[in-house]
């Protein structure tokens, strides 16, 4: 069961490696987040000697958006950001008031994440089911959110159930659906598996890797509480991430929807608004004679109906007065009151 459809949905915007190693570029970005209204802007945590080994090659999606000859290795190489890099935007980030948010994809760069006292990690989907890492970072008890891309639901739990039995509070757990596919297709999207994985009972959202703006709002549509989407500030810039990210236009007009969304989404009771109620009276229907009634007369369809408007007795209730006695005189279109 969805619950607490009154929590605000949690926007990140997902920068991850489009700030291409330029401290100024992700300056830049940090301030397109927060005036997009993003609650969080995350970027990566890598050691790239730690992540891959030199003769991978690239992913399909990496191939097409970074048109450069070399491997994954080299590719990430030139976007891994040191400890200073992390050090300035996390400052920049306090400074605009947005929050911070990385993934690492390494023990060592948990460990240095750990070092600025970050109180929330991202998991990115390409560590599930990797025990050494979900090991050491459950250790820390940290606010989780983990993207679940790749994987089966046997794999989410188990991964799940390793960063529990490593000292993580179930509570600080939030699982994110997504497709680890660059852009992914529509019929790969798959946002029923929301519903799925609500059934495990963790906080649920979506990590989109779609072009538009679409699927982030239907999944908040269908309960999602958490929404990361990449931002970038031109989607023509060289990079593998980029020509999937959304500019900050799209971005604040995505943000717009997923508010509007919220509002939209209101409760499980079933009960008229405030507004409804004000075209009660125009709207319902009374019981009405549609021809003059003496007192004493049994009321029947020959000579009541229901018309506008719905301020005598309530068409609801037509069973209480059909075929009883008429307490008085009645003319043609008179409201039947006081029966």
């Amino acid at each position: 069961m969805i619950k607490k459809l009154n929590q605000k949905v949690i926007i990140i915007a997902e920068s991850g490696v489009n700030h291409n190693g330029d401290l100024k570029l992700a300056y830049k970005l940090i301030d397109a987040a927060k005036n997009c209204s993003a609650d969080y802007i995350k970027f990566q945590t890598f050691n790239t000697n730690e992540l891959i080994l030199k003769n991978t090659k690239k992913a399909k999606y990496q191939k097409l958006n970074d048109s450069k000859k070399r491997s994954q290795y080299e590719m990430l190489k030139k976007l891994e950001i040191n400890n200073e890099f992390h050090l300035k935007i996390i400052n920049y980030c306090k400074k605009k008031k947005i929050k911070f948010l990385s993934s690492p994809f390494d023990i060592k760069s948990i460990n240095l994440l750990q070092k600025f006292k970050l109180n929330t990690i991202k998991i990115p989907s390409g560590e599930i089911g990797n025990v050494p890492y979900l090991q050491h970072l459950g250790k820390l008890n940290k606010n989780i959110f983990i993207s679940t891309g790749l994987s089966t639901i046997n794999e989410i739990k188990k991964s799940l159930q390793i960063l529990i039995n490593s000292g993580t509070n179930k509570s600080k757990i939030s699982i994110l659906h997504c497709t680890s596919s660059y852009p992914t297709k529509l019929d790969e999207v798959n946002l029923n598996v929301i519903k799925t994985l609500y059934k495990l009972g963790y906080k649920v959202g979506y990590s989109d890797h779609s072009e538009g703006l679409i699927a982030p709002v239907a999944a908040v549509a269908i309960g999602a509480k958490i929404i990361e989407k990449h931002i970038t500030l031109d989607k023509n810039l060289k990079g593998p991430d980029h020509i999937v990210s959304l500019e900050p236009n799209d971005f604040k007009k995505m943000v717009k929807l997923i508010r509007n969304t919220e509002k939209m989404m209101g409760s499980y009771i079933k009960k008229p608004t405030k507004s409804e109620l004000t075209n009660l009276y125009s709207i319902r229907k009374s019981i009405v004679a549609i021809k003059a009634i003496n007192k004493g007369d049994i009321f029947n369809e020959n000579n009541i109906s229901t018309k506008r408007p719905g301020n005598g007795i309530p068409a609801i209730n037509w069973k209480k007065i059909y075929l009883k006695k008429a307490k008085r005189n009645y003319q043609k279109d008179d409201l039947i009151i006081n029966e």
